[in-house]
């Protein structure tokens, strides 16, 4: 117990609450549980479900290969998604002129109009959630986000974790 503390003090030791992934996950998951709350209660859709939704209204048609690039979220999650959006005929699957293996997803015209009644709500839930900062704040917060996400994709990709010195 001696040990633990003395690491507490001078710093090297790990507290949950001070530890940034534990921190980003947290945030991640609070702010995505209220916005799946309001999906799922108003509109039926799950958090991937509205994902999907979104990068096909910016990107246009895609195939499931794109959307787990462009989501990071697995091939599994995507392919369910799609399922339940096809199913509900807010997504339409066309085969791919190139890859006759592959299909290309698009919003159907009910899946626009639903992605436009969505897009005004999450909008003022981002406001709301960032109503405390100041827009510097949040330029800042972007950024330092993007860098995280960066650096994550890389150590990912090594095969050990890093040393530390």
């Amino acid at each position: 117990m001696k040990d633990a503390a003395a690491k507490e003090e001078n710093g090297t030791g790990l507290r949950l609450d001070a530890y940034l992934p534990y921190r980003l996950s947290v945030a991640s998951n609070a702010v995505s549980g209220l916005i799946a709350r309001a999906y799922q209660d108003r509109f039926g859709l799950t958090i991937p479900q509205w994902r999907l939704l979104c990068v096909l209204a910016e990107d246009g048609g895609l195939t499931q290969g794109q959307i787990v690039a462009r989501t990071v979220m697995d091939k599994v999650t995507v392919s369910r998604a799609a399922q339940g959006l096809v199913k509900r005929r807010l997504v339409g699957r066309t085969d791919h002129a190139d890859d006759g293996r592959s299909h290309v997803l698009a919003l159907t015209p009910e899946g626009v109009s639903l992605f436009d009644e969505i897009a005004p709500l999450a909008l003022a839930y981002e406001a709301a959630l960032i109503s405390g900062l100041a827009p510097d704040e949040v330029a800042l917060l972007k950024r330092l986000l993007s860098r995280l996400q960066a650096v994550a994709g890389q150590l990912a990709g090594e095969a050990e974790p890093p040393r530390l010195a």
